[in-house]
C-alpha cells in the first residue's frame, strides 16, 4: 500500500464526510454492532476531483498487482459505479455482479458479458468482513472467470477479512485502511489523543465493542 495516498485519501474523505467519526454517538449497522466510524465512498462520486483521484489510484493500484487484467467487474451496488470509472480508464470492458441473481427476465447474476477464462478485477469501494465481496467472487468463478484479485478504495482492517480473503485465495488490495484513517484524523483535530484507544479496541473486536 501506497501510505501517503492512503493518508491523502483519508483525509479526502473526511472532509466530504465520506468517512465519519463519533464515539460520543455510535452509529448502528445493519449486522447490529455499534460503531465509532460510518463510511459511504459513494459521496466522493459527486465530488469530480476526487473521484479522479481515486480513479487513478485504483487504476495504479490494478496495474502494479494484476498484470494481464482483461476485465473489470464492480461489486453492486458501490462497486458499480468505482468500476465502471476503472474500466473507462483502463480501456477495459466491465461487468457487475449482484448480491443475489435478478427475480426475473434470464435471472443473470453477473450482468455483462462474462467470458470463460477472462482475467478479472474486482472493484469494492468498501471492505468490512469481506462477505459480500467474496460472494461476488465466488460467482465470477463459477462463471469459470479468472479473479486476479479485488481492489477497494478502503478497508476497517479487520482480522476476520484477512482471514476470509486469505482462506478464499484472493488478493486484496486497499487504497486506504482504517490506521491512516485514525492517523489523519488526529492530524487534523477530528479526534483526540485520548480517543485513539477506543478506536483501536473498536477494531479489535466490533461486535462486542462499548464505548468508554
Amino acid at each position: 500500500m501506497n501510505t501517503s495516498l492512503g493518508h491523502t485519501i483519508a483525509g479526502k474523505l473526511l472532509d466530504i464526510e465520506a468517512i465519519k467519526l463519533n464515539l460520543d454517538n455510535p452509529f448502528t449497522w445493519s449486522s447490529g454492532w455499534k460503531s465509532p466510524i460510518y463510511c459511504d465512498n459513494r459521496l466522493s462520486l459527486s465530488y469530480p476531483d476526487i473521484r479522479t483521484y481515486i480513479k487513478n489510484g485504483l487504476v495504479e493500484a490494478i496495474k502494479e498487482k494484476y498484470s494481464g487484467v482483461e476485465a473489470i467487474a464492480g461489486v453492486a451496488t458501490a462497486g458499480i459505479p468505482q468500476g465502471a470509472l476503472v474500466a473507462e480508464a483502463m480501456g477495459l470492458p466491465f461487468i457487475y455482479v449482484r448480491s443475489k441473481p435478478k427475480g426475473h427476465g434470464m435471472e443473470n447474476m453477473i450482468e455483462g458479458k462474462a467470458t470463460p477464462g477472462q482475467k478479472v478485477v474486482v472493484i469494492e469501494d468498501l471492505v468490512s468482513t469481506g462477505g459480500s465481496s467474496l460472494k461476488a467472487a465466488e460467482a465470477l468463478k463459477a462463471n469459470s472467470v479468472e479473479v486476479l484479485g479485488m481492489a477497494a478504495i478502503f478497508t476497517y482492517g479487520f482480522d476476520l477479512a484477512d482471514k476470509n480473503f486469505k482462506d478464499a485465495g484472493i488478493p486484496l488490495i486497499c487504497l486506504s485502511n482504517y490506521n491512516l484513517l485514525i492517523e489523519e484524523a488526529l492530524k487534523r483535530d477530528y479526534i483526540k489523543k485520548d480517543q485513539i484507544a477506543s478506536l483501536e479496541a473498536w477494531r479489535e473486536d466490533p461486535a462486542n465493542w462499548k464505548k468508554d
